[in-house]
């Protein structure tokens, strides 16, 4: 069980957290590098086992694969308050941006150029989630084949996980994460009848869920309070009025609630990081008429050219449904859990990395995460519609995986070639 000395003033905690929040590009890798060099190569606040641990067990748990590791560290070396204001700080440089450039490319008449752009980079998406399996593929399959169950069982146990998530993301959408959870479940029911079990401490209670936030409505009683009070010469158009906006407030109520079920899927309910979420987030987003599959994938390429957590992308689809106030709700919902994990939780992580039912429960989900990483590339690029962006894609999987260049660069390269093919005539999607 870790201890907690405090190591570090909140100033000095606020600070270097939000410097990892404002100059983390390039998603989880970037941000646990700079988290290491932090922790323990610059400050000497953990070791380099204490940090690799802390890894392994945010890796076992669901949320956002670089969030947890950075609430950590943060309580590692400041507790609980640390926690609070360090997650905080690695989280809002990102939201604010993520914020500015969803009014600018989701505004309902942006200019040619920001719609040129967006469509460029929407292009390239489908290339960072093949990227972003493949780099998870190889090292799952060499882990699955050195598992101590029998060699040719767990391979096509591994295989079978794969396709149904892959398939799972492709087709249903919303309901993968049932997928996942089976998964994980059927990996542990097999490992339990096979009597593959290892010495397990207590497990970590699951977080309580928040309920959805809403909009008050405004109680039609005090208009309908006596009988004939609409009757009264002047008061009929008020009460129609009071009426309206009751209804209005009823309407925005329901799409709170929904922007927060929404981002309670992502935050608490996805294994295997960013692109995970794609297929729970599109079912919503465009099924909901909150964004077209264009402006779908212009979220996605914010999320992932913007500073801190990709998980993001949430608050653009908030924002899409309703607003700043949208996008602030998702933002805050869907980063809770992991908070909420972290300081129930973080005394027992050395027990969950070590412990058999969860790393049994990850065996069987984490390969059905990513054939779900796969599966969305499927989606994203299924909601491409002009000839030129289907070029975009290939020239993207190319800069990727041959060339082996960055997301961010490869994203912003296929948002100039958008610019430059509509101002050169080029039809924009609709």
């Amino acid at each position: 069980m870790y201890r907690v000395p405090v190591q570090a003033n909140l100033g000095t905690v606020v600070r270097e957290w939000g410097r990892i929040g404002c100059i983390g590009f390039g998603g989880p890798p970037a941000h646990i590098a700079l988290l290491r060099k932090l922790c323990v190569a610059n400050r000497g606040w953990m070791t380099a086992a204490e940090f690799e641990d802390a890894i392994a067990a945010c890796n076992l748990l669901p949320g956002p694969a670089s969030t947890q590791p950075a609430i950590f560290c943060a309580w590692r070396v400041r507790g609980r308050l640390g926690a609070l204001a360090g997650g905080a700080a690695f989280i809002v440089p990102g939201l604010i941006v993520i914020l500015a450039l969803s009014a600018l490319f989701l505004a309902g008449a942006p200019p040619t150029w920001v719609r040129g752009a967006g469509a460029g980079a929407g292009s390239a998406v489908a290339a960072v989630a093949v990227q972003a399996g493949w780099s998870l593929l190889v090292p799952s399959w060499q882990r699955a084949s050195s598992a101590a169950s029998p060699a040719r069982r767990r391979k096509a146990r591994w295989a079978g996980y794969v396709l149904a998530g892959g398939v799972a993301a492709a087709t249903i959408g919303s309901w993968l994460v049932l997928v996942l959870l089976g998964c994980g479940l059927a990996e542990l029911a097999i490992r339990r009848r096979s009597g593959q079990r290892a010495v397990f401490q207590p497990d970590v209670g699951s977080p309580d869920e928040l309920p959805p936030r809403a909009a008050d409505a405004v109680p039609l009683a005090l208009v309908l309070a006596k009988p004939g009070l609409l009757a009264k010469p002047g008061l009929l158009a008020k009460g129609a009025l009071l009426g309206k906006t009751a209804a209005g407030a009823a309407v925005g109520a329901a799409v709170f609630g929904s922007i927060a079920w929404v981002a309670l899927k992502v935050g608490g309910l996805s294994f295997g990081g960013g692109f995970v979420i794609i297929p729970l987030m599109q079912a919503d987003a465009v099924g909901r008429h909150w964004m077209t599959n264009a402006q779908f994938l212009n979220a996605v390429a914010l999320g992932q050219v913007t500073p801190g957590p990709v998980v993001q992308t949430v608050a653009a689809v908030g924002y899409a449904a309703s607003g700043i106030s949208g996008g602030l709700l998702a933002s805050l919902v869907a980063f809770t859990p992991s908070f909420v994990i972290v300081l129930a939780g973080a005394r027992y992580f050395d027990a969950i990395r070590t412990g058999g039912k969860p790393q049994a429960f990850l065996d069987g989900s984490g390969p059905a995460a990513i054939g779900a990483i796969l599966g969305s590339a499927y989606l994203l690029a299924r909601a491409l519609s002009q000839p030129w962006q289907f070029a975009i894609l290939a020239a993207a999987v190319l800069l990727l995986l041959v060339v082996r260049r960055g997301v961010v660069l490869t994203l912003a390269c296929a948002a100039a070639a958008g610019v430059i093919i509509v101002f050169g005539g080029g039809p924009l999607p609709g």
